[in-house]
C-alpha cells in the first residue's frame, strides 16, 4: 500500500509454534493458551493508539417510536467532544446493512424499532466525556403500538415493522411481519395418523438466550492517508463485515482494511455488525483513531441473541413403538431486524424431526418481525429449540407406550442411508443408537454425594449449593436422556468456501511454513489445528500463523461448526499444492541422482523428502535454498440446494452431526432448586484432529445447554418490549460451582466426504444437553415442564 500505517499497540502478531511432532491427531497445546491464562493476551478491548478518541453510542430508551426531533447542541458544546453524528450525517447513499437482508439502519432514521437501537454517535477525548455527551443529546419520541408476539404480529391491523419490503423472502410469506417461512411436506400425515395406536402432542416455549461472551464488543478504527480506514476488531467473519461496512462508508472495499484483534468469545453473537461501522464513521469524521468498547449493559443491546420460540408438536406411534408421523409448527421471534433469521428458519424446519426415521411429516417454521430485541446466530442455530421440543415428545411417547425412553429412541433412530424429511439421504455414519447406548451404559454417579463420613453435609453437592438452603431433606434424584442432530456448514445453496495462503521458505537454515487465512479465532482452537495440518502435510516442525485479515481471501464465518472442515480443508488443500510444487522443484534439481524421484510415492517428514519406504532423498531446506513457494487456494464443500419453498424438499445440508446426553440431577422439590450432578455425553466427531480441543468444545457446548435449561433467559417486558435484565447480575450463566462432571465418550466414524473424515462438532452438544436436563427434572418431580429455563417457581407451583 502506498500509504504508511502505524500499527496500534495490541495489534495481533504472528503466532509461532516449534514442535518436533505436533501433527494431526495429537493434542498439541494452543499457541495462545499460555498468554490467555496469564493475562498477557491482547484482546480487542486492549487496543490503543496515540491520540485516539473514544466513541459512544446513544441508544433508544423505548422499543417502538417515531423520532420527532434530535437536539445535539449541548453534546457538541462540551469540551473534549470532537464529533456527534446522527442519521443525517451518514456519508453514503447506502445507509442500511444486514447479513442477508439489508434492513438494519446504521443509525435510526425517523423511527426506532427496538429497545436499545443506535440513534447517535459521539467521539470525545475521554470515555467518560463521550458518555456524558451522549447523555446530553435530547430526543423527543412519539411512541407507537408494539408488536411483541405472534398474535400481535399477524393481526389484520398489525403495525408493519418494515413497510414496503422488497427482499427476496417478501414474495412468499403470507404476512409482511413474517421474515421467512419454510414448510416441509413429505408422505401423507393424515393417512399415517390412522395407523397410530397412540398420539401425543405438546406446546413448548424456549426462552431468549444470550451468547454471554466475556469479551465485550470492541475495536479500533484508524483513518489512513488514502482516505480509507484500518479497522482492528473482534468479529466472527471479517469479509462479511467488510461487505457491509464499505458501502455505508461510501468507500471501495480495498480502502477498508480489516484485521482480527483478540476475540473474547463469540458463539454467534459477533456474526452481525455491532460497533464496526460506528467506529469507522467517527474516525473518518474526526480524522483521528477512534476506539469503542461496550460495557456489559450495552453489550446486551449491541448484539443479537438466540431466538425465543413457541413450538407445537404432534407425534403418533404404533403399539410396538414405531413412530408413524410428526406434525409441528415452530414460531421464532426474530425481533426488529432480520439478521440470520431466514437461515435459522431453514435449520429449525429441516432438523425439526430429530435424528429419527419418520416418513410422514407436516412441518412449518416461521420467523417473525417484532419490536423485541433482534435475534440471530447462536450456537446450535435453530436446531436447539427444535431438539428441546422433539425430545420432550419422545419421552411422552415412550411413557404412553410403557417403553424405556432410550430403547424407544433406539428403535426409531436414523442411521446411514436414512432419508431426511427434505428427501436428502444421510450418506455418512449416523450412530444415533450407539451414542444412546454409550451414555446409558455409563455407571451412574453415587447417590447422596453430599454426605461425608463423620461430618455434616457438603452443601456444594446439594441443590442451592453454598446458599446452604438444604441438607438433603426433600431432595429427589432424576435421570434423563436426549439425543440431537445438527447440520455442519452453510446450507441451502450458499456458496460456502474458505481460502488459505501457505508460504514455505527457509529461515535460519530451517524450513518454515506460514499459514495465512481470514479465519476468526474466537476460542475454538483453529490456529492450533491449522499448524497441525501444516506440519502433517509439509513435514516441517516450525509453523507460523499469520494474523487474520482481509488481505487474504475469505475464510467464511467462524460458525456453523464449519471452520475445521472448511478453512482446515483450505489449509490442507493449499499445503498439498505447496508439497507438490516442492517435489516438482526437487525433481528438477535432484531427479537425475535417484530413480525414486520419478517413480516412488514421496512424502515430507521431519524436514526431509522421503520415500514411502522411509528412504531420505533430500532436505527440504536444500531443495528450497533461497526460493519460496507461496500459494493461495480456495476450498469448497460439495454443493447444496435451497429447500423448495412449498415442499421443503432438497439436499440442503453438507453434513450431519450427532450427540447424546444423560443428565443426572438432584432436585429439592420443596424449594424448587436443582443441582445437576453429571452430564455424560457421547458424540461422533468423524476424526479427532486434536482430542484435547475436541473434549473442550463438547464440554463447553454442554455447559451452554445446561445454562438455558435451568437459568439463562433474557427477560423482555411484554408490555414495553424493554429488556429487564441486561447484566450478569440478573442474567445468570453457569459458574464452575454450577457445572457438573461432564464425562465425554468420543466416536471417530469417518465421513468420506470431509477432510480427514472429520465432522464439525462445536454445536451438537448444545442441543441435547438442555432436553436431557429437563427430562431428568421431569423424572424427579413428575411435572410436565414445557418451558426453558426451569425456574424454582415452576417446580414449587408458586408461579
Amino acid at each position: 500500500m502506498a500509504n504508511t500505517r502505524t500499527a496500534p499497540s495490541g495489534t495481533p502478531t504472528n503466532v509461532t509454534q516449534k514442535h518436533t511432532k505436533g501433527g494431526i491427531g495429537e493434542s498439541t497445546l494452543r499457541p495462545d493458551g499460555t498468554l490467555k491464562v496469564t493475562g498477557e493476551f491482547a484482546y480487542s478491548s486492549d487496543m490503543w493508539h496515540e491520540d485516539m478518541l473514544w466513541g459512544q453510542t446513544l441508544r433508544s430508551t423505548v422499543a417502538h417510536a417515531e423520532i420527532v426531533s434530535i437536539d445535539i447542541s449541548e453534546a457538541l458544546a462540551m469540551p473534549g467532544v470532537y464529533s456527534v453524528l446522527t442519521y443525517d450525517d451518514l456519508p453514503a447513499e447506502m445507509k442500511n446493512y444486514g447479513l442477508e437482508i439489508q434492513d438494519t439502519p446504521v443509525l435510526a432514521n425517523g423511527r426506532v424499532r427496538h429497545h436499545g437501537e443506535p440513534v447517535a454517535l459521539v467521539a470525545a477525548d475521554h470515555p467518560e466525556t463521550a458518555r456524558r455527551a451522549a447523555a446530553k443529546i435530547k430526543i423527543d419520541y412519539r411512541e407507537l403500538p408494539l408488536v411483541t408476539d405472534e398474535a400481535s404480529a399477524l393481526a389484520a391491523d398489525a403495525p408493519l415493522i418494515h413497510e414496503g419490503r422488497d427482499d427476496h423472502h417478501s414474495g412468499h410469506v403470507p404476512h409482511p411481519n413474517i421474515v421467512h417461512r419454510q414448510p416441509i411436506i413429505r408422505g401423507n400425515v393424515e393417512e399415517a395418523r390412522k395407523r397410530a395406536d397412540v398420539i401425543v402432542e405438546g406446546e413448548y416455549t424456549f426462552g431468549m438466550q444470550d451468547q454471554a461472551f466475556l469479551g465485550p464488543e470492541s475495536g479500533l478504527a484508524v483513518p489512513s492517508e488514502d482516505g480509507g480506514v484500518d479497522l482492528y476488531v473482534a468479529t466472527q467473519w471479517l469479509h462479511s463485515d467488510l461487505k457491509q461496512i464499505a458501502p455505508v462508508l461510501g468507500l471501495p472495499e480495498e480502502k477498508v482494511r480489516m484485521t482480527l484483534s483478540g476475540v473474547g468469545g463469540a458463539f454467534g453473537g459477533r456474526e452481525d455488525i455491532s460497533m464496526q461501522i460506528h467506529a469507522c464513521l467517527l474516525a473518518l469524521a474526526t480524522n483521528k483513531p477512534v476506539k469503542i468498547v461496550y460495557n456489559r449493559f450495552e453489550s446486551f443491546f449491541g448484539h443479537v441473541h438466540r431466538h425465543p420460540a413457541k413450538l407445537w408438536y404432534e407425534h403418533g406411534a404404533t403399539k410396538d413403538g414405531k413412530i408413524t408421523h410428526m406434525k409441528c409448527k415452530i414460531v421464532l421471534d426474530g425481533g426488529a431486524y432480520a439478521s440470520a433469521s431466514p437461515a435459522v428458519v431453514g435449520n429449525a424446519s429441516s432438523l425439526s424431526v430429530g435424528p429419527y426415521v419418520i416418513d410422514d411429516v407436516d412441518i412449518e417454521a416461521i420467523a417473525l418481525y417484532t419490536n423485541n430485541p433482534p435475534c440471530g446466530a447462536m450456537r446450535g442455530f435453530g436446531a436447539v429449540q427444535a431438539c428441546f421440543a422433539y425430545e420432550a415428545q419422545m419421552d411422552k411417547l415412550a411413557a404412553k407406550l410403557g417403553m424405556d425412553p432410550v430403547e424407544f429412541r433406539q428403535l426409531n433412530a436414523m442411521e446411514m442411508g436414512t432419508i431426511m424429511p427434505t428427501g436428502q439421504v444421510v450418506d455418512s455414519p449416523a450412530p444415533v443408537a450407539e451414542l444412546l447406548r454409550r451414555v446409558k451404559a455409563r455407571p451412574l454417579p453415587p447417590e447422596r454425594q453430599w454426605e461425608s463420613a463423620g461430618e455434616g453435609a457438603d452443601v456444594r453437592a446439594l441443590p442451592g449449593g453454598l446458599s446452604n438452603t438444604t441438607h438433603g431433606e426433600g431432595v429427589v434424584r432424576g435421570v434423563g436422556y436426549a439425543v440431537g442432530i445438527k447440520n455442519v456448514g452453510f446450507s441451502e445453496g450458499f456458496d460456502d468456501y474458505s481460502t488459505a495462503r501457505v508460504r514455505l521458505e527457509v529461515i535460519n537454515g530451517e524450513p518454515v511454513a506460514m499459514v495465512h487465512t481470514a479465519m476468526a479465532e474466537v476460542g475454538q482452537g483453529g490456529v492450533t489445528v491449522h499448524a497441525q495440518i501444516a506440519r502433517t502435510e509439509l513435514g516441517v516442525t516450525q509453523v507460523t500463523i499469520h494474523p487474520a485479515d482481509t488481505q487474504v481471501g475469505s475464510a467464511g464465518s467462524t460458525s456453523a461448526s464449519r471452520q475445521t472442515y472448511m478453512t482446515g480443508g483450505a489449509v490442507k488443500n493449499t499445503c498439498e499444492a505447496v508439497r507438490e510444487a516442492l517435489l516438482e522443484m526437487g525433481r528438477r534439481k535432484n531427479g537425475s541422482y535417484h530413480p525414486a524421484w520419478a517413480h516412488a510415492e514421496l512424502l515430507l517428514e521431519g524436514g526431509k523428502v522421503v520415500t514411502d519406504g522411509g528412504e531420505v532423498l533430500a532436505d527440504i531446506a536444500d531443495i528450497l535454498e533461497d526460493e519460496a513457494i507461496d500459494l493461495e487456494l480456495e476450498f469448497r464443500h460439495r454443493p447444496t440446494v435451497p429447500f423448495d419453498l412449498k415442499t421443503g424438499q432438497g439436499d440442503g445440508h453438507v453434513q450431519y452431526t450427532f450427540a447424546a446426553h444423560r443428565a443426572v440431577v438432584e432436585v429439592d422439590t420443596e424449594l424448587g432448586l436443582v443441582k445437576v450432578v453429571e452430564l455424560a455425553t457421547a458424540q461422533d466427531v468423524g476424526k479427532a484432529l486434536n482430542m484435547l480441543s475436541v473434549v473442550g468444545q463438547i464440554q463447553g457446548g454442554t455447559t451452554q445447554g445446561l445454562g438455558v435449561a435451568v437459568m439463562e433467559e433474557i427477560i423482555v417486558d411484554p408490555k414495553t418490549a424493554k429488556v429487564r435484565n441486561p447484566s450478569f447480575t440478573d442474567y445468570l450463566i453457569p459458574t464452575i460451582l454450577d457445572t457438573p462432571t461432564i464425562p465425554v465418550d468420543v466416536l471417530e466414524l469417518a465421513d468420506p466426504n470431509a477432510p480427514y473424515g472429520l465432522r464439525g462438532l462445536g454445536e451438537a452438544p448444545t442441543l441435547s444437553s438442555t432436553p436431557a436436563v429437563l427430562a431428568a427434572i421431569r423424572q424427579a418431580t413428575g411435572l410436565e415442564l414445557n418451558k426453558t429455563p426451569i425456574r424454582p417457581e415452576a417446580l414449587t407451583g408458586t408461579l
